[in-house]
């Protein structure tokens, strides 16, 4: 047990970094027989600010006169507060409060740190996970009530066009999950369903009725039954056509390559049609791949289904199934997806993601990100832009640097 009586010292050094300053700060207090009790460094900007809670018994006095010295030599800023024992009391309620901005405006963080604050939380040490192409900050918080705080700053997130994701902190920040993800419009920026219908010349009766069935208007298993009927006597050779034009979101190739590294297990789950959403998933090596089939007769669309349609509750199925098979319970599960037929399987997931959703969609989800970049869900789970290039970069893939959103995008 520590002594809550000893003599300690709360040393903060900061200004110009360079190399050597930590060791030369270290290697001079180690002949004081100093022990150290806490320790904490940040660079921004090439400028340096250590923190450093030492006790050094008897020596206290020789302790403080060589910091100042060795910060007089280094020409840093040096200030010393004396104190006893570790005034750390351990508390519960941990929570990663992540914040993404696309500017991060200095007012959305004054709100954010004002309502962790009225909460009754304290915030114990913020890191950048970001600078581009969105700013992300997170904040290390504990005393919270993980799910009020997520409501409270859920309006600020409104008001301040931010978008804000709460999760419990500690062990269940970390570790092996199951990510599931929407295709259309999420994985893909496509809707495969109209890329058919435009070859049927019905593209835009199609798109209308897509739309107001992912803005939660009508019934999605009708609406798709009405929709896939347009592609009657389309030949199936038009879904090569299909598959060699749909693109993918930028972010999402450097997205699912993370998460594999990681040890992840990655699924696709989709209200398109599995003769589209396997290649997808051949191509970006994923592990699960679940969509509705169309019926063909002699090379042509019938412009029916075979089977069971995947809908709202067979989103939320296929995402239980899977986590079943990894062996993980759904509070180690992430769902993403964007319409309405997505919400069973958000609320499912330990961790429910609106990706550039309807509204409908980004109110009931956990968190929302609105920035055209699916691999920004990385943010979300702690992982840094760094730790994403120098993995690239480690095994020679090219990570794509994408574009810096101006102010009128």
């Amino acid at each position: 047990m520590p002594d809550v009586t000893a003599q300690t010292l709360l040393v903060t050094i900061s200004g110009e970094d360079r190399p050597g300053v930590t060791s030369t700060f270290f290697d001079a207090i180690a002949d004081v027989g100093a022990e150290v009790l806490d320790l904490e460094q940040v660079v921004v900007r090439g400028h340096l600010t250590l923190a450093m809670l030492l006790s050094a018994g008897e020596s206290h006095e020789r302790l403080r006169s060589v910091l100042i010295s060795v910060g007089h030599d280094l020409d840093l800023k040096v200030k010393i507060k004396s104190g006893t024992g570790d005034s750390r009391r351990r508390r519960s309620g941990r929570a990663a409060v992540v914040v993404l901005g696309s500017p991060l405006r200095a007012s959305g963080v004054a709100a954010i740190t004002a309502r962790i604050a009225s909460h009754g939380a304290n915030i114990d040490r913020i890191r950048r996970l970001s600078r581009y192409p969105v700013t992300t900050v997170e904040f290390d918080v504990s005393g919270a009530d993980v799910d009020r705080l997520r409501r409270e700053l859920a309006m600020e997130s409104s008001v301040h066009g931010l978008d804000i994701a709460v999760a419990a902190g500690g062990l269940a920040r970390r570790g092996r999950r199951l990510v599931v993800m929407d295709v259309d419009s999420t994985l893909i920026q496509d809707e495969v369903i109209e890329l058919l219908a435009s070859h049927a010349g019905r593209e835009a009766e199609v798109a209308a009725v897509t739309a107001a069935a992912m803005r939660g208007e009508l019934d999605f298993a009708e609406s798709l039954r009405e929709r896939v009927a347009a592609l009657e006597g389309l030949p199936v050779s038009v879904l090569d056509d299909v598959r060699q034009a749909v693109q993918f979101t930028p972010g999402a190739r450097t997205l699912v390559r993370t998460l594999k590294r990681l040890g992840f297990t990655v699924a696709i789950v989709s209200g398109g049609f599995i003769e589209v959403v396997e290649d997808l998933a051949r191509e970006l090596d994923i592990d699960h791949a679940h969509a509705n089939r169309l019926e063909v007769r002699d090379g042509i669309l019938t412009g029916r289904l075979v089977g069971d349609i995947v809908d709202r509750a067979g989103k939320a199925q296929a995402l239980r199934r899977f986590a079943a098979e990894a062996g993980l319970p759904l509070s180690r599960t992430v769902a993403i997806g964007d319409g309405a037929n997505d919400l069973d399987m958000l609320e499912a997931a330990g961790l429910g993601v609106a990706f550039n959703a309807k509204p409908v969609v980004r109110e009931q989800a956990d968190t929302a990100v609105n920035v055209p970049y699916l691999d920004a869900v990385l943010y979300l789970l702690g992982i840094t832009r760094e730790e994403i290039e120098e993995a690239d970069e480690a095994d020679g893939t090219p990570t794509p640097a994408p574009p810096i959103p101006t102010p009128d995008s």
